[in-house]
């Protein structure tokens, strides 16, 4: 499976994306909204971590643009975002698949928050169930 990371926080990057490698996933990392809408469409990923706060195009026009895209908008989006629940309800309604609260603190050690809402998310999508719960996860608390 192919996660698309995008993530300006270089330290965020390197403990997801070593918690995710770790799982058995391929990861492809991006630093900026504009880089990581051009890596969805040059890399069609099985799911994609999105933070919110991005230089040059934020995560919200990211999310908008995926799901706006006949050929992105199946893939799931994970918000991963520091600002808390109160943006969860419109997060969702633009689409994304789960929302999780990120910190600097710990996110290597509570990798396992992370890694079992992405499985749930992509066994939502690979049998034709109901659709998944949304999470709302703390991560590195």
């Amino acid at each position: 499976m192919k996660i698309l990371l995008i993530e300006d926080s270089k330290f965020q990057r390197i403990a997801n994306e070593r918690a995710l490698l770790r799982a058995g996933y391929s990861v492809i990392h991006a630093g900026d909204g504009d880089e990581g809408l051009r890596s969805a469409r040059e890399n069609n990923p099985d799911l994609i971590l999105l933070d919110m706060m991005l230089p040059k195009l934020s995560g919200l026009d990211v999310l908008r643009a995926l799901k706006g895209d006949i050929r992105l908008k199946h893939i799931p989006i994970m918000v991963l975002s520091g600002l808390g629940q109160g943006n969860e309800a419109k997060l969702l309604e633009e689409g994304a698949a789960a929302f999780l609260v990120k910190s600097e603190k710990s996110l290597e050690n509570n990798s396992a928050i992370l890694i079992q809402a992405i499985e749930g998310i992509l066994r939502g999508t690979e049998t034709e169930r109901e659709p998944p719960i949304h999470p709302v996860h703390r991560l590195g608390n």
